[in-house]
């Protein structure tokens, strides 16, 4: 099936309390590569207070503790739905902070745990070190297979069972500065500390979200038409296994 007459929904999870490191040009680029492409889009800011309805695509991005706190508390009293909304194969990319609270929790230095809604199965703690700087990791789910971007967060991410590493760090730190892990995903749910923005700098996994989020909702897969991105790669190629 191709990529006309076509439409998605996608949901900007409390954008005024996580957007930093210009986190916000994930969603401009999602929104963007479909408009190029002809594709409609559905698009929801859900802010404190606001019922989530269901998306085929869901974008939260990073923050500090305090407004992590903040939207922790939210977000979880919307567990249940977003649970089902993954088991029925809508598509969710958390960035920084946001990944963190797909997991099962976050336990900072001081302050209580704060609890995440399970998309994931994941967990994170405050490490001593603070991991800052580019990043180069390798993933087997799209093609070219590098992705590139900035990491700068002190939370070390553990994965456990089905959850599996979004990629294999080849320059920087990654989930834990350990196991040479990058991000994370379980089904449709991809997280990430990939900052600057990422998906401006990965444009191929960028399609490759929306191509997910378009097989949600049709139920087949679509095979979108090719962009000009001769400037988009040559920023990424630049970036690959560049040290901070």
């Amino acid at each position: 099936m191709e990529a006309k007459n076509l439409k998605i929904s996608i949901a900007h999870l409390y954008p005024k309390f996580l957007n930093l490191y210009g986190d916000i040009g994930n969603v401009i680029t999602l929104k963007k590569r479909c408009e190029w492409r002809g594709i409609e889009i559905e698009f929801d800011e859900i802010d404190i207070g606001d019922p989530i309805s269901d998306h085929d695509l869901y974008f939260i991005g990073g923050g500090q503790d305090k407004q992590q706190q903040d939207v922790a508390r939210e977000l979880y009293k919307n567990k249940e739905n977003l649970l089902t909304q993954r088991d029925s194969g809508s598509v969710f990319l958390g960035i920084c902070g946001g990944y963190q609270l797909l997991g099962h929790y976050y336990q900072p230095f001081d302050g209580e745990k704060l609890k995440g809604i399970s998309l994931l199965d994941a967990y994170t703690v405050a490490g001593k070190k603070r991991f800052i700087g580019n990043v180069t990791a390798k993933t087997d789910l799209v093609a070219p297979e590098t992705l590139v971007g900035f990491e700068n967060h002190s939370g070390l991410t553990y994965l456990q069972g089905d959850t599996k590493p979004l990629a294999v760090v080849t320059t920087g730190n990654g989930n834990n500065g350990k196991d040479k892990t990058e991000g994370a995903y379980y089904k449709n749910v991809f997280g990430t500390y990939l900052h600057g923005s990422f998906l401006p700098k990965n444009p191929h996994f960028a399609d490759f979200l929306i191509e997910l989020a378009l097989e949600k909702r049709y139920g087949e897969k679509i095979k979108l038409s090719k962009l000009d991105d001769t400037i988009e790669n040559k920023a990424h190629q630049m970036l690959v296994d560049k040290a901070y």
